[in-house]
């Protein structure tokens, strides 16, 4: 009888063990995984400058010809 009831103490301590674990965990990493998320959000918003920036340096168009004077060279006889 002694050892069912040492057995139903460590059964309770690891089941509470455990969830005391679980929720440690998961205060440490929530405030882990929120700074990763805005260094995402950091890094999204800067791609989309670089990328704005970048379009608007490919948008020169089509070079104007340059002007050619073109003289006639004398005929030879």
């Amino acid at each position: 009888m002694e050892t069912l009831q040492i057995l139903g103490w460590i059964y309770l301590g690891v089941v509470l063990g455990s969830i005391a674990g679980v929720m440690v965990l998961a205060l440490f990493t929530g405030t882990r995984m929120k700074g990763l998320q805005v260094k995402i959000d950091d890094l999204r918003i800067e791609k989309k400058l670089l990328k704005a920036q970048l379009d608007k340096s490919y948008r020169r168009g089509k070079p104007a010809p340059r002007k050619r004077n073109w003289k006639k060279k004398p005929r030879k006889k």
